[in-house]
């Protein structure tokens, strides 16, 4: 799996790259509730994340960063919603409170609209990437 990750060219589901544990099954049950048509997706706007597609993207970009090189994308896509995107790694590792950490970009597609974030990770004393921010990217 973790070749195919670095090589790009498909997507991953999030069970199958995060472990089992209450909070998976949370997202995963959010995830299978909420169906395009539900209230919740018609009131949203499509190019705005919702928390479930924002797990989605933030697993991958975990895995991109332990795995991936700087600017190789790998994609990412919520097959309840229909949300997808690419997480690219940015610059080089920089130090931040003693962790290691790397920012990257993350596109968003959903309903034909699209929108960038951009996130910061840090490696946690356990030598996995976290993700510590995803946020609508600023431009200017």
């Amino acid at each position: 799996m973790l070749h195919g990750l670095a090589c790009g060219g498909c997507s991953y589901q999030l069970s199958s790259l995060l472990a089992t544990s209450d909070a998976d099954a949370d997202v995963e049950t959010a995830a299978a509730s909420s169906r395009p048509g539900d209230h919740a997706e018609r009131t949203a706007d499509a190019s705005t994340p919702s928390e479930v597609d924002l797990a989605y993207a933030r697993a991958v970009a975990a895995e991109a960063l332990a795995h991936g090189g700087r600017d190789a994308s790998v994609p990412w896509e919520n097959p309840h919603t229909g949300a997808g995107g690419n997480i690219t790694p940015l610059a080089a590792t920089h130090s931040e409170g003693g962790f290691i950490c790397r920012d990257f970009l993350a596109s968003y597609v959903r309903a034909g609209a699209q929108a960038w974030l951009q996130g910061e990770a840090c490696r946690t004393d356990h030598g996995r990437w976290e993700v510590k921010s995803l946020t609508p990217l600023k431009r200017g």
